[in-house]
């Protein structure tokens, strides 16, 4: 693995665990990599990595359709370490197991173009099994309203894709990270609050920091717009030119 201090930028991406936790990201790698560190994501709400997804009023493009990746190709070169998390949305939105694993494996390998410093997250199954049917059944109806797959069928496709995970992440010579099972209380599917800091300075193979983002800063992150969105219906798009961060770092989301 590359020196940890050299590194640079931090590409990161993820659905709703990264989006929640996106404060911890921040400091994690600004107390690590000093206050010129670039953290470029593509995150969201309920984010698919192959297809276009809504959560309310918002609609996001796939991971892969994102423009992250045109960005990444013309920025100067640089330290980078990476991050793909926040895989288990595609299972409820009802893809087939090769395909949720054919689009990770695309980002990873895109990934490997610019890095040999990738981490891929599996699916916190401890937390699926340990969950009970009746409760499953209402996070779904609340989370995934369309969803209508069986528990069963759920976590039969969980430990699938999860098994498959491995197995590319092993293949690709990809970093394998382990959920803990306690970071995930009566929401199986979402790390605590309580957890994001320790969560993110392991997932980024960090030693364990305290959190160096205010309340403010933090609000400002989860207000800050993706490059596309849909809202409503209606194409909206910003530019994304690195958000310089007050407490240094930048930040470019998509």
């Amino acid at each position: 693995m590359p020196d940890t201090d050299k590194i640079a930028r931090v590409v990161a991406l993820g659905a709703s665990n990264l989006t929640r936790g996106l404060p911890a990201v921040v400091s994690a790698a600004r107390s690590a990599w000093g206050p010129g560190v670039e953290l470029v994501a593509s995150l969201g709400l309920g984010r698919s990595y192959g297809a276009r997804s809504r959560v309310g009023f918002r609609s996001l493009p796939s991971i892969l359709d994102s423009g992250l990746w045109a960005k990444l190709q013309k920025m100067p070169a640089a330290a980078t370490r990476a991050v793909i998390a926040d895989v288990g949305n595609d299972i409820l939105y009802g893809f087939s197991t090769p395909q949720i694993l054919d689009w990770v494996g695309a980002a990873a390998s895109r990934l490997q173009t610019l890095t040999a410093d990738v981490v891929l997250t599996d699916l916190p199954m401890a937390s699926l099994r340990r969950t009970s049917r009746r409760k499953f059944v209402f996070l779904r109806s609340i989370l995934y309203p369309p969803c209508r797959l069986s528990y069963e069928e759920i976590l039969e496709r969980a430990e699938a894709v999860n098994a498959g995970l491995e197995r590319l992440a092993a293949a690709l010579r990809l970093r394998f990270f382990r959920l803990r099972s306690e970071w995930y209380g009566c929401d199986p599917i979402h790390i605590r609050p309580s957890c994001w800091n320790a969560a993110w300075c392991e997932i980024l193979d960090l030693p364990p920091a305290a959190n160096h983002v205010s309340r403010l800063e933090a609000l400002r992150l989860y207000a800050a717009p993706a490059e596309h969105q849909w809202l409503f219906g209606a194409l909206r798009v910003v530019p994304q030119h690195g958000r310089s961060l007050p407490a240094g770092g930048r930040l470019w989301l998509y």
